[in-house]
């Protein structure tokens, strides 16, 4: 009986301890992110920012910029094939295909121009002042440019991490919108992209 008793107490135990440590495993994991539908957003899918009630812009697209044919940039749209271009979300370490906040990930943009297929966010500074603007355009992917996605009020938001988080948000740059580096952050929920025919 005693050694039942022991062998019940050493197997309680050890099970107590499993189930610590995964319960804190699990509740350490970054959120995932969901789309307008519920379901958890995955890599290797593309989906299309669309806008949280009351937001003026929703959608993202690819733009010429001073008239250069490839020199392209990332600009706010609001209903436009239907919601911009359709983005992918590249994480830096995968975790089952789960998109996740506050971490590390590449923003490819698909467009229609001839000269690029795919490309991936990439900040670029604007002027050279101290207090320089910053932009997003498009290029080569590359560790600098990681964006983070976070939860913000009743949808989401981009921000850029390099020692502190700056919001990602709509700026005018002579006379046309552009998305950069801002205090008020573009607010949007994620759609899934609907494919013809399926």
């Amino acid at each position: 009986m005693k050694k039942i008793f022991l062998l019940v107490l050493f197997f309680s135990f050890y099970f107590a301890i499993f189930t610590n440590s995964w319960l804190s495993e699990a509740s350490s994991s970054p959120g995932p992110i969901r789309d307008t539908d519920g379901k958890l957003l995955r890599t290797e899918k593309t989906y299309f920012i669309v806008p949280v009630n009351g937001e003026k812009y929703g959608g993202v697209a690819v733009e010429t910029i001073d008239n250069e044919a490839c020199q392209l940039s990332v600009i706010p749209k609001r209903y436009v094939e239907p919601h911009g271009h359709g983005l992918e979300l590249i994480p830096v370490e995968k975790k089952k295909g789960v998109v996740r906040v506050s971490t590390d990930l590449n923003v490819a943009i698909y467009s229609t121009y001839d000269c690029l297929n795919s490309t991936m966010w990439q900040l670029e500074k604007y002027d050279d002042s101290k207090r320089g603007k910053f932009f997003i355009n498009v290029g080569p992917k590359s560790r600098r440019n990681w964006f983070r996605i976070e939860k913000y009020g009743r949808g989401y938001k981009f921000v850029y991490c390099k020692v502190v988080c700056k919001d990602v948000g709509v700026r005018m740059v002579n006379g046309q919108m552009r998305l950069g580096l801002n205090n008020v952050p573009l607010v949007f929920n994620f759609k899934k992209e609907i494919l013809i025919g399926r």
